[in-house]
């Protein structure tokens, strides 16, 4: 019995990742529930375990009292000492109660009790590896579909990617290999549920990381990101080195490193704009790839008014106010969009205070990064407005 039972705590140990104590610990209380159930005893018992001698004994704890109101739980002194002299009032005594069959009647009842520690041990695993992976990403397959759900294999687990948490350009197969963001792992009577997405912004970020060194070894850094999953995204970037060029260190050599997490995201464009302390000099970035001549900013509201030229102004608002809403997002600034003429004619431009003295043509040919080289140049007719003001929370 020895040899099978220690082999078979060995296999599980190397399989399921469980410690041979978690296990022995549920074989232990099996054993204790099966005696007190099979053979009516409500006694303190304690179950020794020999693997080396291959034997199962169960001991009766007995506290040592002057008078005794309960046998099964206490013993006398005088009762106590005919076993050994020396005990005194309030030791324990152990008793030997092992019955003949009780190796038979443990194995059968102790089954169910020992299969479900070990299930929940093995839950408790999956929970503690997956927790720490929270706002992480990794690869999944998928394995089957129901209309609010898509269920993708993560390998000890299942995790569910929810119908809003789906972007809306792709189609999703049975046995496709995708990158999840994990957003959420709880912890359920039925064990782990791990919560994936595909258009968080966190995906996005990830994605960066494993595809530029210099982001996952700290010498670029990623300010902040807005996404509109599957359509456009717009992300900072930022190197206290001066000698490192952030932007160019995420497009890589012939846009390698963009176009790879472009593929992975099903051709969702990307923006890559500089970073700046500066709200002038950051709105006017994010605004790319439009022309920026001048950039008013309200400090007590966080709120900019941006001059661009007449003929750049269907450019700076974007397709239905895409370009200038993911520059709210990403700069954390309410923008109001002008033409010149307008912002003329208000007196408000041009103004010999004015901070923006960037060179437009260098800075558009630095930023923009959209691999199609198609500009979404087409807006609404809703938008063909002179003045449009945008908030990062829309």
């Amino acid at each position: 019995m020895s040899s099978e039972l220690l082999d078979a705590l060995l296999l599980l140990e190397k399989e399921k990742g469980i410690s041979r104590n978690v296990i022995m610990e549920a074989i232990e209380a099996a054993l204790i529930s099966a005696y007190r159930r099979n053979f009516n005893q409500a006694q303190n018992v304690r179950i020794d375990i020999n693997l080396g001698a291959g034997t199962m004994r169960v001991f009766a704890r007995k506290e040592v009292v002057d008078e005794v109101f309960d046998p099964r739980l206490e013993i006398s002194l005088e009762d106590a000492r005919r076993i050994n002299p020396n005990y005194q009032i309030e030791d324990v005594v152990e008793l030997e109660v092992t019955p003949k069959d009780f190796g038979r009647i443990a194995a059968q009842t102790a089954k169910q009790v020992v299969t479900q520690r070990v299930r929940e041990a093995e839950r408790g695993i999956i929970y503690s590896e997956f927790i720490d992976r929270e706002e992480d990403i990794m690869t999944g397959i998928v394995q089957r579909q129901d209309p609010k759900f898509i269920y993708v294999s993560l390998g000890k687990i299942e995790a569910i990617l929810p119908s809003n948490e789906q972007m809306p350009n792709e189609r999703y197969k049975p046995h496709d290999r995708i990158k999840v963001f994990l957003t959420k792992v709880e912890k359920t009577t039925k064990g782990p549920q791990i919560y994936v997405s595909r258009t968080h912004p966190g995906l996005l970020k990830r994605l960066f990381e494993i595809e530029v060194p210099e982001i996952y070894d700290g010498t670029v850094e990623i300010k902040s990101v807005a996404r509109e999953a599957g359509d456009r995204s717009k992300i900072s970037v930022h190197s206290d080195n001066p000698e490192v060029d952030a932007v160019g260190s995420c497009v890589g050599p012939k846009g390698s490193r963009v176009q790879a997490i472009v593929n992975e995201l099903k051709g969702e464009k990307i923006d890559i704009v500089k970073w700046s302390a500066d709200p002038v000099v950051f709105v006017a970035n994010a605004l790319s790839p439009s022309k920026v001549l001048d950039v008013i900013v309200n400090e007590g509201d966080k709120a900019t008014t941006v001059i661009v030229p007449d003929y750049q102004l269907s450019l700076a608002i974007g397709k239905r106010g895409q370009n200038a809403r993911l520059a709210a997002k990403l700069t954390g600034w309410k923008i109001d969009i002008k033409s010149e003429s307008d912002a003329r004619e208000a007196g408000i431009f041009p103004r010999e205070e004015s901070l923006l003295t960037f060179d437009h043509e260098d800075a558009e040919e630095d930023l923009d990064f959209e691999l199609n080289n198609e500009l979404d140049i087409a807006v609404d007719d809703d938008f063909n407005l002179e003045s449009t003001d945008f908030d990062e929370e829309r």
